[in-house]
């Protein structure tokens, strides 16, 4: 077993990461479960709660590359408790909210937080991890998130069986504090990683500082615009699939297996298992083709989906490898991207390329919400996202193979 491999420092990071990642998880799923309710409980519309998770989401953009600036300049672990603390903070103040703007505004706030946590803890992995773990160690954080979600579903089914819908989300949203506790366990057993040390060591010693726009010099740009369509193919599939996908199943399959609690668990299972799976083909034949691997599955199974009649009880099955693509080709993301950018600005790197593409990403459901005025819903998710896969494997193909490359302080002068 690998992990028996790894440090008792290296551990200690591993368990901060998973835990804040699968709390990160938790925090933002458990709104999913609870729109039904809301809208009930303040006559909100479906638009506004989608504004809703559309404002977290591009609020975690913004979040990831500035925590990521933020971690070149004031150090990984401080700023990984300052993005832990934010998120639990908002989330706790959701419960007390009691209209739409109020929501709107806590919710957006939480993913600054939400996008800050993924982008310092990605880099903290990449930093503190070997370089023949690094793909894995990266990947079973990732892999927290389904964590999260699973226990964001068990928690949501046992409040509300125990406590009435109008007091259960209050307490759902109230759980969300309950991570603020990881800050302590972040201060006592985490240290900054030794290549960050000796980074900073440098900038001092040259009088330099990290400056964050030194990814758009011409020496870093051709990677920060093909890291960043990387990330832009990837979360553009995901969010298509996610927003669509069941909505066209229900709608003009007329399956009900969908919103079942059995396809739910067959789902994040499937999103497990390909974390997982990913991790450890990262690290077995690189980066590059384990995304290319999943970029491709990932579009054959969506287009199959939108052009294969599917039956309730075959739904179910699918849903396995749907989790397990869709999620798995995430997975050595965070190790890729810390690999590409040097020590000075790799948080800055990981943090504006990843979010970038989050932040473009989210687009798609609108794309696809607006074609299918005049296009068939299922052609339309499965073009759309078959076009953000095939942008994956034209980015992964033109970026370097970082597989086994030891992390050092930067060569080059941080301007």
């Amino acid at each position: 077993m690998w992990l028996q491999q790894t440090t008792p420092s290296e551990r200690r990071t591993l368990t901060a990461t998973f835990a804040g990642y699968g709390v990160d998880g938790f925090d933002y799923m458990i709104y999913t479960f609870l729109i039904p309710t809301l809208l009930a409980a303040w006559n909100m519309s479906k638009a506004e709660a989608g504004y809703i998770a559309t404002g977290a989401l591009l609020t975690s953009a913004v979040g990831g590359w500035a925590a990521g600036v933020l971690a070149d300049r004031y150090g990984r672990v401080r700023v990984l408790q300052w993005t832990v603390l934010w998120f639990a903070l908002f989330t706790f103040l959701s419960g007390f909210t009691n209209s739409f703007g109020q929501l709107f505004f806590t919710r957006a706030m939480q993913g600054f937080g939400m996008g800050g946590e993924w982008a310092v803890g990605s880099v903290l992995i990449a930093e503190t991890i070997s370089a023949r773990h690094r793909g894995k160690a990266a990947g079973l954080v990732q892999s927290s998130w389904a964590v999260g979600w699973a226990a964001s579903a068990l928690a949501f089914w046992g409040m509300y069986a125990v406590l009435p819908p109008e007091q259960a989300w209050k307490v759902l949203f109230w759980i969300g504090i309950a991570p603020a506790v990881l800050i302590l366990y972040i201060r006592r057993n985490l240290g900054e990683p030794e290549v960050y040390l000796a980074e900073q060591a440098r900038l001092r010693a040259s009088g330099q500082r990290s400056n964050f726009l030194r990814i758009f010099h011409p020496s870093l740009l051709r990677t920060t615009v093909l890291a960043s369509l990387l990330a832009t193919g990837m979360q553009g599939a995901y969010y298509s699939v996610t927003t669509w996908l069941p909505t066209f199943l229900k709608t003009e399959r007329q399956l009900s297996v969908l919103g079942t609690s059995t396809y739910l668990l067959v789902l994040i299972a499937g999103s497990f298992v390909g974390y997982l799976t990913s991790a450890w083909l990262s690290d077995a034949i690189g980066r590059r083709r384990c995304f290319i691997l999943f970029a491709a599955m990932g579009a054959a199974l969506v287009l199959s989906y939108t052009q294969i009649p599917i039956t309730d009880s075959l739904m179910l099955v699918l849903g396995f490898p749907l989790g397990f693509f869709l999620s798995g080709i995430f997975s050595g993301m965070g190790a890729f991207l810390s690999e590409l950018f040097p020590g000075d600005v790799r948080g800055s790197g990981q943090g504006f390329s990843y979010n970038f593409g989050r932040a473009i990403g989210a687009i798609c459901p609108a794309l696809i919400g607006q074609l299918s005025a005049t296009l068939p819903l299922g052609q339309t998710i499965g073009w759309i996202s078959a076009i953000c896969y095939g942008l994956v494997i034209v980015a992964a193909l033109a970026l370097p193979e970082t597989q086994g490359r030891e992390l050092s302080p930067s060569a080059a002068p941080a301007r």
